[in-house]
This record gives C-alpha cells, structure tokens and sequence, in this order.
C-alpha cells in the first residue's frame, strides 16, 4: 500500500506531517481501489507540509479535507445504439471537484479506461493546473468508458448526444465548462455543443470549449497544450543558459499535444527523433516528418506505423519502449503512468537533461525522485501542460465577450501563462525558508492562493452557524 513518503515510523515527524498523513489514510479508506487518485493526492501532500507548518488554521479549519473531497461526483448510464441497430450502454462521469476561484474547468475523456478513480485524479490536478493559470477557474474533469476508436462518424453522434443529454444538467458558462481531451477533439465538440444547445434552447457558447472557429472557438486552442509544454521548457532551459536548438528531443505520443509539442520543438532548433502511439513508436535519428504525422494522424486517423508507408527507412518498434531512446529533452505527452523508476533510470543514463510532462501525471512519484536527484530539469504537469486549459479560459473570455482574437494575440497571451508559470517558483524561494524542488515550487503556491478563499468562507460560515 502506498504511504507518503514522509509517514514512516523511523522519522520524527511535526504536527502538520501527521495531519497529512491521516488525511492520506482517510483518502486510501473512503477513495478504495483508486490508485491514480491517491497517487496524485500523495503527490500534492508530500509537497505541501510546509506551507501547513506556517499556518494551523488550516488543520483548525479543515481545509485539506475539504479540498481531497470533491464537491460532486456525477455518475451517469449512456444508452446509444451502434450502426447495426443494437443498444450499447457506457457510463458516463463529471466530478466537480473544487469552484473556490471560479466555476469547474477541466476536459472531457472518452477512453476504455475511464473510472472515478481516473477522473479524480484528473479533477483533482485540474485544481492547481487552472490555478497556475492565473485565471479564475476551478478544477472538474468528466469523461466516459467508451471508445470511439473503430467507430463511425454516426456512432460516434449517437453516443455524444446521448452523453450531452444527461451532462447538459450539470453546466453552463458560469458553472462548468468543459472541453476536450485523450478521445474528445474538435468532432466530438461539435457533437456535444449541438446537443447542448438543442437540449438548453439558447447558444451558451461558453459552455464548452475546444469548439470549431466557425461557432465561437478560439484560434491557437488546438496547439495551445503542446506549444505550452515547450515554452515552459523553455524557461527552464534559458535559467540554465541552454536552448531547444540542437537538442534530441523524444516526445510520446501522436495526438494533440505531441504534435503541437514537435511543431514548437522543431520551430526553436530541435530534432524530434520519435514519437509514438499505442501501436508502438517510430524513431529516426535524422528527424521525424511532421507533416506526414499530421497527415496520418489529424487527416486520416489512422496508427502511427503508416508513417513507414511514406518514409520506409524510419524503424518502427510495436513493442519497444521509448524512453530507452538517448535523448537531450524527454516530452511525455501520451497518458497516466507513462514512465517508470527503471525508465527514468535508463533516461538519466543516456543522458537527458530535461524532462517536462505534457500529460496528466506521466511519470510515476519513483522516476520523477529519479530526476530530481539527478539534478535533471523537471516541468510536472500542473505545470508544464497548463497552456490547453489556459487557452481555454482564454476561449470563454472572447465568448463573453463577443470577440474574437488573432492566433498572434493567442499564442503571447499563451506565452505569457506559461512565463509566468515558471516565475512563479520565485515567490515560494522569498517566502520559504528552504530549498525546493520545482515541483514544490508550483504546488505550494497554487495552494497558497487557493486556500485564501475557501479559508474566508469557512470562517464566514462558522458566523452564521453553517460549515
């Protein structure tokens, strides 16, 4: 059974360890046969002891319970029928996982999969992602077992519009917003507005966002994840006088994020030697082809060894493991889990100096302890993959508005997210008295000015005799 690093019987611990460790036993008994979940609340209270040694009043106040609680969770049946006329029933989840800064943000996936322990964990990420930001979203994330891999266009309606009928009780543009994710691109948002706006009667475009530009959508949303995961390593490599230029970089994955990832990478210098999908990944010591994954990919939706079909020198590996590939930079944008202690031991002996994930918790809490005593660059996730829901709530500000920006307009919007992401390490350096890994950095001052006004709220409850 996991246990935070910290609650062992051979260390000393302090009153704010002790309260994390009870509220890590009390997630593992009430949030049973959930491992992502209490691996990504281990993650966030391994890290967040001493902004609880500074300040009791949030043991006083509860204010961890309420926060590794979510608000809601929304379990759902979805009855849809496939093209042979038979009926096909999925389940479909939104948890409303936290709306102190503002309403609940956070995608939608659609993966064989999806679990509540999946979308908690999502949910609770999502938390201190949209926080990063500095806008004022709060953290949810839905989704649904099913998968629309091998399924036609038409199937693929029925089951959106089957799923929306149900999700369309739960949001609106002050509410919840949700988006895409692994599953759910530009296709399925469209399918889910129009049911929205069919069940809802009226055209809240910012309900949903990820949509098509010709009914309210944003320019730059589609790269906005992948090319944030590259500035952001960006700022990391500039604080070290180091570049992209030059640089090997191995990205997993093929989809949104990988793509827009390789797009920016190769825009500032770098060579991307693979990427991957679940059918395996391609290398090429010269360089990938963008434009032939793009083709494959976003045009013909088909797996990533058709890339052979058009550059047939290039090795495919169906069953290799791409992180045994030597590389400078290492982008992890495929999904949960993703690398290993062993991986990110064999990465740190090949020699990679960064590693910055693009996806939702890639690395186990073992390798990313590997990078970090390796003295190896890290961007965790909260971090490094905020620019998507950045954009995101960028998207809901121009629905508000009635306005539409220019991708330049966007992406320096975008750019700026992620600088100041980065920056934002300096205020935990002036305020704690101690040497904090990155990760810590980002974590403890999301939480920070989270907790100012859920800990108002509590207090002002307690005056008036509710909690």
């Amino acid at each position: 059974m996991n246990q935070p690093r910290f609650s062992t019987s051979t260390v000393k611990t302090t009153s704010a360890e002790d309260y994390v460790a009870r509220i890590y036993e009390k997630v593992q008994a009430r949030n049973s046969g959930e491992p992502e979940f209490h691996q990504a609340v281990k993650e966030f209270l391994d890290s967040i002891v001493p902004a609880l040694q500074k300040e009791p009043a949030y043991e006083e106040n509860g204010i961890l319970e309420r926060l590794v609680e979510p608000e809601r969770l929304i379990t759902f049946r979805v009855p849809w029928m496939d093209d042979l006329g038979h009926v096909q029933v999925n389940r479909g989840f939104r948890v409303q996982f936290n709306s102190a800064i503002g309403p609940y943000k956070g995608g939608l996936r659609f993966h064989p999969s999806v679990n509540s322990s999946i979308i908690k964990f999502l949910g609770f990420e999502q938390i201190f992602k949209n926080s990063l930001t500095g806008l004022p979203i709060g953290g949810g994330k839905g989704g649904s077992d099913f998968d629309p891999k091998e399924k036609s266009d038409g199937e693929i309606m029925r089951f959106c519009q089957s799923f929306m009928t149900e999700l369309s009780k739960h949001i609106g543009p002050n509410t919840d917003v949700p988006a895409g994710d692994i599953g759910v691109g530009a296709r399925e948002i469209g399918y889910l507005f129009g049911q929205y706006k069919r069940m809802r009667g009226a055209f809240d475009a910012g309900t949903l966002t990820g949509k098509g530009l010709t009914y309210g959508g944003s320019l730059a949303r589609t790269e906005a994840t992948g090319y944030g995961v590259v500035y952001f390593t960006q700022e990391m490599l500039a604080a070290k006088n180091e570049s992209f230029k030059g640089k090997r970089v191995v990205i997993s994955g093929s989809g949104n994020v990988a793509i827009y990832a390789m797009e920016k990478a190769m825009e500032f210098g770098a060579k991307v030697i693979a990427c991957s999908d679940s059918s395996g990944y391609i290398y090429d010591s010269e360089g990938i082809d963008l434009q032939t994954v793009k083709q494959i990919k976003e045009v013909e939706r088909k797996r990533i060894h058709e890339y052979l079909a058009v550059h047939p020198t290039t090795d495919f590996h169906p069953d290799g493991d791409i992180w045994s590939l030597p590389c400078d930079i290492a982008l992890p944008c495929a999904t949960q889990n993703e690398i290993s202690e062993a991986q990110a031991k064999e990465l740190v002996a090949n020699g990679v100096m960064a590693v910055a994930e693009g996806a939702n918790m890639p690395s186990e809490l073992a390798a990313i302890d590997v990078f970090l005593e390796n003295k190896v660059l890290f961007g965790p996730a909260k971090a490094a993959n905020a620019g998507g829901v950045g954009v995101s709530a960028l998207e809901m500000a121009q629905n508000s508005s009635r306005m539409n920006w220019s991708f330049a307009e966007v992406d320096e919007h975008l750019q700026d997210i992620m600088k100041n992401i980065y920056k934002t390490r300096a205020c935990l350096q002036k305020n704690m008295v101690m040497k904090a890994t990155l990760s810590l950095e980002l974590i403890l001052p999301v939480f920070l000015k989270w907790r100012i006004p859920c800990l108002r709220r509590v207090l002002f409850n307690r005056k008036i005799n509710i909690c």
